[in-house]
């Protein structure tokens, strides 16, 4: 269950809980409540879950990098040693291959540099939304606590 329906019903019942005379204290549904912390214990866990498969695509999308520098590199291999077998065209061949391996190292920079952009800022969406959650969720505990410490003064 997503994080933010579940601090919607906390919200809930607070609000559906009986208000004291006199007083800003409430009385909550123990059991109600307890059972929504609870299952807030469990929807955090799939946030994470959800930042570890952004994870693991970079990772995947780092190996396709690698896999296709690693197919232009025997191709370029290939190329080269069929250029060598001609004496005229060796130093073309040299240079030319160089290219190829140049160009096949910028091609795996530029895929590892896209799928780090792509994660981070996967994460850093990720990050704002887990705090904002975690905001709400320590305000309703300090709530709580404060109503409750109220009642017990009185």
């Amino acid at each position: 269950m997503d994080i933010l329906n579940l601090i919607d019903r906390l919200e809930e019942i607070l609000n559906e809980s009986r208000q004291l005379p006199f007083t800003h204290n409430v009385i909550v549904d123990e059991d109600r409540i307890l059972e929504l912390i609870d299952q807030m214990r469990v929807a955090i866990p799939d946030e994470v879950k959800k930042a570890q498969q952004v994870l693991s695509q970079r990772d995947r999308i780092i190996a396709q990098a690698q896999e296709e520098a690693n197919r232009k590199l025997a191709i370029a291999k290939e190329k080269s040693d069929q250029m060598l077998e001609k004496d005229s065209i060796v130093q073309a061949a040299h240079a030319r291959a160089d290219q190829i391996l140049n160009q096949a190292r910028l091609d795996i920079e530029t895929s590892q540099r896209e799928a780090d952009d792509y994660v981070l800022d996967t994460l850093r969406r990720l990050e704002l939304e887990l705090d904002r959650s975690l905001a709400q969720v320590r305000n309703g505990i300090t709530v709580l606590q404060s109503e409750r410490s109220k009642m017990i003064r009185e």
